[in-house]
């Protein structure tokens, strides 16, 4: 029996590598995402911190330097929060780039796969058309002999 080759294999491989690096571009884009959200959260934590000490500071014993210095911690905080919120929407950006970029090679891929099975499909109906032709080859030959035979 004859063997199936796809003629468009190396395409169909190459798809399947470029769907490989874009699945590790998608994993590197997440990882990013999720470490610029961590850091966010550390600065909301470390903001919250700065403005529970300037409650405490305005309690009691008022310390006009200490209370300052925890106003100027807080602004700093604040501008660190827009600019890692600016670094988190880069991130989903990337992300979402990411994602999309995947989808489409996926189905590229998919697309190739659905061709290569139907080519396989046409392979397998010829090879039983062929297979078909050489049994009634056979079949009439045998026929044709068992009447020679038998007149």
């Amino acid at each position: 029996m004859a063997k199936f080759v796809y003629r468009m294999q190396n395409i169909l491989e190459l798809k399947q590598k470029i769907e490989e690096q874009e699945k590790a571009n998608f994993g590197m884009a997440t990882a990013r995402f999720n470490e610029e959200q961590q850091k966010l959260r550390e600065l909301m934590i470390r903001q919250a911190g700065y403005e529970r000490q300037l409650k405490e500071l305005s309690i009691g014993n008022i310390d006009i330097k200490e209370i300052k210095t925890c106003k100027n911690a807080i602004s700093s905080m604040k501008v660190a929060l827009r600019d890692q919120m600016i670094e988190l929407s880069k991130a989903q950006k990337a992300m979402e780039n990411a994602r999309k970029k995947l989808n489409e090679v996926m189905m590229e891929r998919k697309m190739h796969e659905k061709l290569r099975e139907h080519a396989f499909e046409e392979f397998i109906e010829e090879m039983d058309y062929e297979e078909g032709k050489i049994t009634d080859e056979l079949v009439s030959y045998s026929y044709f002999n068992s009447e020679k035979e038998e007149g």
